[in-house]
């Protein structure tokens, strides 16, 4: 894995930092005062972009930080024991990725960049000293951490009870209600990831996503062009998704 600059400002964008970025209500607390932001913004280092295919980590790598997604997008993958990859999660702008790695000190996934995509990577030792020292932000890693969790818990639920068009609902569902959370279209959207991906993540095959997406479509549930998804009848959709509750 590249190394990251230590520069705090983004090479994309040199004026970004954490009071200005326009995820900051997502990733930070939003009780965080301007003076915690900045100490916050001292120890976030902003790499050059990755492109579709870099690895952020690979697994057992040593835990040393996590990484808020600024654009693009990242996703996580597992190995089996019998050599297959398992996607295990999909990071949009705004969310935080590298988690796994606090058990054991070493990360458990490889993350890959699905699209061209920036991060800013967080030191998780200078993270746990400013944390003690802002209770919200502790509190608000602890959130994250139970997130984690209940992702894990909801993609078991996902792979071992669920038909198709539930799981394929429940996905569009998620990327939908993470899009409006960033204030984006939460009905009209682009897929980052591929059907090869969604099928893996889902535990179906390629043409079985096609052909759940091709019904959805028939019924009036959605457009789909290539990548490009419009949500016509949010409600039903949430209706198939929801014995998930993903």
């Amino acid at each position: 894995m590249d190394k990251f600059a230590s520069d705090t400002r983004c090479h994309t964008n040199p004026q970004v930092s954490c009071g200005n970025c326009r995820l900051n209500s997502i990733c930070l607390p939003i009780s965080l005062h301007i003076d915690d932001i900045d100490k916050l913004d001292d120890i976030i280092q902003r790499s050059r972009p990755l492109q579709k295919g870099d690895y952020l980590y690979r697994a057992n790598d040593e835990f040393v930080s996590v990484f808020a997604v600024r654009s693009g997008t990242v996703k996580a993958i597992n190995i089996t024991n019998d050599g297959q990859e398992q996607v295990t999660g999909f990071y949009l702008p705004g969310e935080i990725v590298g988690m796994d790695g606090l058990a054991t000190n070493r990360h458990t996934n490889s993350a890959i960049a699905l699209e061209t995509t920036a991060v800013c990577e967080i030191p998780f030792t200078r993270l746990e000293e400013l944390s003690i020292k802002i209770p919200s932000l502790q509190r608000h890693f602890f959130q994250l951490m139970s997130k984690e969790i209940t992702s894990d818990q909801q993609l078991i639920t996902l792979l071992s009870k669920n038909s198709a068009e539930e799981r394929v609902a429940a996905l569009l569902v998620s990327i939908s209600s993470r899009n409006q959370r960033r204030q984006l279209s939460s009905t009209a959207f682009r897929l980052p990831m591929s059907r090869a991906d969604i099928g893996n993540y889902l535990g179906l095959t390629v043409e079985t996503v096609s052909r759940v997406l091709s019904r959805f479509q028939k019924q009036g549930v959605l457009t789909v062009d290539k990548k490009e998804i419009e949500i016509v009848e949010l409600g039903k959709l949430q209706a198939v998704a929801n014995p998930i509750g993903f």
